[in-house]
């Protein structure tokens, strides 16, 4: 039997081996976080021209789509966004033969046709002009391209968005029951081009806190699904009711089953705050339209936000770039109001800031006698490292005091895109730390106006918190904090907050009970899995002034 002999050359190459393996197995094992940015970014290269360089990025997304996830996430078996981006290149470039073998392979693996209709439409043309094209498209395509999308519910009224293929006129019927019959109330309204062939149908005269069905017609032809929703409490009467809020939902196709477990607590309202799609090109128009219909074209999506009012602002990387600001101009730098125009054509909110003169994306609503202040950090922000800078600007600034100082409401939430305890982004000045002096000028004139039962609410870091602001002289403000609603990228926990997640992605849940002798607020963390994590709940007498 003959003797192995271990040498000091073996030895080398055996180390050698396990090095590398250590560091190639937790490689593959880990799912490229920014996934949300892949492809978005090669639509971007195509907006440029670079169609070669688009098709590189596009190729090795799909080949890393196969290492990285499908072992994991066995119901997605391919890169479906990676494959409509190659087919916008390769018809970019003339080859309408590889173009359509890649839109048939991305119908077949489950992309919607819709994704194929509503564009970006100028990057489209090449593929939708061939003949091929058509003939394939003719069964399958739609009018309807995204929506209904609920939104500006009140206590007497709601409205419904809608996007089509072609500028056609668009009803929506509701009816107090499934059947639509009666037919109770309807609105009529025509898709607009200058739109991007959108719609918003506004429908009055309904009755306080009363479940509602409705049916969407299209061109004069009826859409299969009838969807219902609740009107809001009567204003100003006590009343109980739930809500969602969250921001951070970078667009992750396994994690798209969040908006099913959203859908399932039966939610009167949802507040975006902002990271909602995640796009981070200000002058790139196309991109921008990309990002939102990506997310509008999703089953999960489309049927949570078709039954429960959405209420959105923006966040640095719906607006601009990571961290980064607008300035006190209106118009200055020259993106801002273009990027404006396309995020009103993708939400269904009451306002956007102050219309065209002033424009922004802030706005109030109340549901029963709790008012809701959705604010705008980004637009008029001034640098951080400015003498005395500014996060809301004026204008924001001066209606935000004049309706807090109009507000009866039992509680009042003041929702931000970024935290505003301290400590919650360590070493950065992106939050309200930056911002100390207006900061403490709100609190201040909360103080001196005797404001009482307010809250606060904010997403940004990817995790959900609780933080408790102690204030001299006033009573604590509690920040509830929630930031990771579909992305993969994950902020670790911060020591200072009282409680926090971020295992799993998740939401925050408001439980509001005014109706009590001593009205209540409670704060509730689900996981994209429905597990409640953690849950705090505030009477009104803590957040009264002595």
């Amino acid at each position: 039997m003959k003797r192995r002999v271990i040498t000091l050359h073996s030895i080398l190459l055996m180390g050698l081996f396990l090095y590398v393996i250590g560091i190639a197995l937790p490689v593959l094992a880990q799912p490229r976080e920014q996934y949300k940015k892949n492809n978005r970014d090669a639509i971007g290269l195509i907006v440029d021209g670079k169609y070669d360089a688009a098709i590189r990025s596009l190729q090795q997304e799909l080949q890393d789509y196969q290492i990285h996830f499908t072992s994991h996430h066995r119901r997605y078996p391919v890169d479906l966004e990676a494959l409509f981006g190659l087919a916008l290149a390769y018809a970019n470039t003339g080859d309408t033969t590889t173009a359509m073998a890649c839109v048939r392979r991305a119908l077949d693996a489950g992309l919607p046709v819709e994704r194929f209709q509503a564009g970006p439409r100028d990057l489209l043309q090449p593929l939708q002009r061939t003949e091929a094209f058509r003939q394939l498209m003719q069964p399958l395509a739609v009018e309807l391209l995204h929506g209904p999308l609920l939104g500006s519910v009140t206590d007497h009224s709601a409205r419904f968005w809608v996007r089509t293929m072609h500028a056609v006129p668009v009803e929506v019927v509701l009816s107090r029951s499934p059947s639509l019959r009666p037919i109770l109330r309807k609105a009529q309204a025509a898709t607009d081009p200058d739109e991007d062939y959108t719609a918003v149908l506004a429908v009055g005269d309904l009755q306080p806190d009363t479940r509602y069905y409705y049916r969407v017609r299209v061109n004069g032809e009826n859409q299969p699904r009838v969807w219902q929703f609740h009107t809001f409490p009567e204003r100003g009467t006590p009343a109980a009711f739930q809500i969602g809020f969250g921001g951070g939902a970078g667009f992750t196709p396994w994690h798209e089953y969040m908006w099913n477990t959203l859908d399932d607590h039966g939610l009167r309202a949802m507040l975006l705050l902002g990271d909602n799609v995640y796009i981070d090109h200000p002058t790139y128009p196309d991109v921008q339209r990309y990002c939102y219909y990506r997310r509008q074209s999703r089953p999960e999506f489309r049927s949570f936000a078709a039954s429960t009012p959405l209420y959105a602002i923006w966040d640095d990387h719906d607006f601009t770039e990571n961290d980064q600001w607008g300035g006190p101009a209106i118009d200055t730098p020259p993106w801002k109001r273009p990027v404006w125009q396309v995020y009103k054509q993708n939400w269904n909110n009451p306002s956007y800031g102050g219309g065209a003169e002033q424009p922004g994306c802030w706005f109030r609503f109340s549901i029963a006698d709790v008012d809701f202040f959705m604010l705008d950090g980004r637009y008029y922000r001034t640098d951080p490292a400015d003498p005395h800078p500014s996060m809301l600007g004026p204008v924001q600034k001066q209606w935000l005091f004049q309706a807090l100082q109009a507000s009866r409401g039992t509680f009042k939430v003041l929702v931000s895109p970024v935290p505003w305890a301290f400590g919650t982004k360590p070493g950065s000045r992106d939050t309200w730390e930056g911002y100390k002096q207006e900061r403490a000028e709100i609190f201040s004139f909360l103080t001196e106006n005797k404001i009482n039962g307010v809250i606060l609410l904010s997403a940004d870091r990817h995790r959900s918190d609780l933080w408790r602001i102690d204030r001299e002289g006033a009573y604590p403000l509690y920040e509830f904090e929630s930031s990771k609603l579909t992305n993969v990228h994950t902020h670790k926990e911060i020591p200072g907050a009282l409680f926090g997640y971020n295992q799993k992605c998740s939401f925050g849940k408001l439980l509001f009970d005014t109706d009590r002798p001593d009205p209540t607020v409670s704060y509730e963390i689900y996981s994209i899995d429905n597990e409640l994590v953690d849950k705090i709940t505030l009477s009104r007498s803590e957040l009264t002034a002595d």
